[in-house]
């Protein structure tokens, strides 16, 4: 499906006018898991997830054969303000690192299936420091937007966004801030492991981006401009571009959550055709995830980022969505049906 924007507001026009859930298929669904042999609701949340699965595939009984993990990069400009235990540089050398297929994130595409791309965005050219003016600019916004959707390959089922880019946790917790309220201490948390002294610089980081650019309180897409990064964008845009091409999605932690956060309040609704994979090691995953009705899948202590867990997740929906498409009926088995 092409699609191309030239501004925000043609970005969140899209944003209101997309595809719903396929009312057959899920009424298929549902009957279907009925008839399956075993007692009702014996699978608890894997009968949930596979009708809910079916109704964006528009199929009674689905498969997943193509899930996509697709990895966004981008460097920041606010680490100029030491809000990071490593410098900037790791974010390419991170990029190589998942082109030569080294990092956890190769692993786990590999044990479900998954084909993973990687895409790094301008990382020779950092963002602006957003405590002294915006991230981004539109075009730049845009241009990072784009990628993301562009990324999203039509063949696939199943989409889960992952990204890499030192600081990306303090914009991540300005965005959390400024769309959801409360103090700069209610979102910042360690990251990639920063001291207390580094801790309470990423809450002064925070404050001052909220102050200098609290005119976006009220504008999510505006607020991602000003607050956020190329890789936040770009999983923004790759998150709706899934919503458009009827694949679901499955959200990873703090970061793709915050991104995913300026679609939901963006537009209410936004996010019906994704899931929360885990729950993060980051303070604050915990409150956004509430903040965006979502219930996550996993929570085994993960703070890595690169799309770890909602890869991890995969294995999940795959499980649910076996079970319900292959299992016989009770027709099917011969086994008497005790409704």
């Amino acid at each position: 499906m092409t699609q191309t924007f030239s501004s925000l507001s043609e970005f969140r026009d899209i944003l209101s006018d997309m595809p719903v859930p396929d009312a057959e298929a899920l009424q298929a669904a549902q009957a279907r898991n009925m008839q399956l042999t075993k007692p009702p609701g014996a699978l608890g949340r894997l009968e949930e997830l596979a009708i809910w699965y079916a109704s964006w595939r528009g199929q009674a009984a689905p498969q997943i054969a193509a899930p996509q993990i697709v990895i966004f990069a981008g460097n920041h400009g606010v680490t100029a303000q030491g809000v990071s235990a490593f410098p900037a540089e790791v974010t390419a050398q991170m990029v190589l690192n998942f082109q030569h297929g080294g990092a956890a994130i190769n692993q786990l595409a590999q044990t479900f299936g998954a084909r993973m791309t990687v895409h790094a965005l301008d990382l020779d050219r950092a963002t602006a420091d957003f405590t002294k003016v915006a991230a981004m600019s539109e075009a730049e916004c845009i241009e990072a937007i784009q990628t993301g959707w562009d990324a999203v390959d039509d063949t696939s089922d199943l989409l889960v966004t992952g990204e890499m880019g030192i600081g990306n946790t303090t914009s991540a917790a300005a965005l959390g801030a400024m769309l959801l309220g409360g103090a700069a201490g209610d979102w910042v948390g360690r990251g990639t492991g920063v001291n207390d002294a580094g801790l309470a610089k990423k809450v002064r980081v925070v404050d001052a981006g909220l102050t200098l650019h609290k005119q976006a309180l009220n504008d999510p897409l505006e607020a991602l401009r000003c607050l956020g990064g190329r890789e936040l964008a770009a999983m923004t845009g790759a998150i709706a571009s899934a919503r458009a091409k009827c694949i679901p999605v499955i959200l990873d932690g703090f970061i793709c959550t915050a991104a995913a956060l300026v679609l939901e309040k963006a537009v209410p609704g936004a996010l019906d055709h994704a899931v929360a994979g885990h729950l993060s090691a980051e303070g604050a995953h915990e409150r956004m995830l509430q903040a965006i009705r979502k219930t996550p899948l996993l929570s085994l202590g993960l703070r890595l980022g690169e799309g770890s867990g909602g890869a991890l997740a995969i294995g999940i929906l795959q499980g649910a969505v076996a079970c319900h498409s292959a299992m016989a009926t009770f027709a099917e088995a011969g086994v008497s049906d005790a409704g």
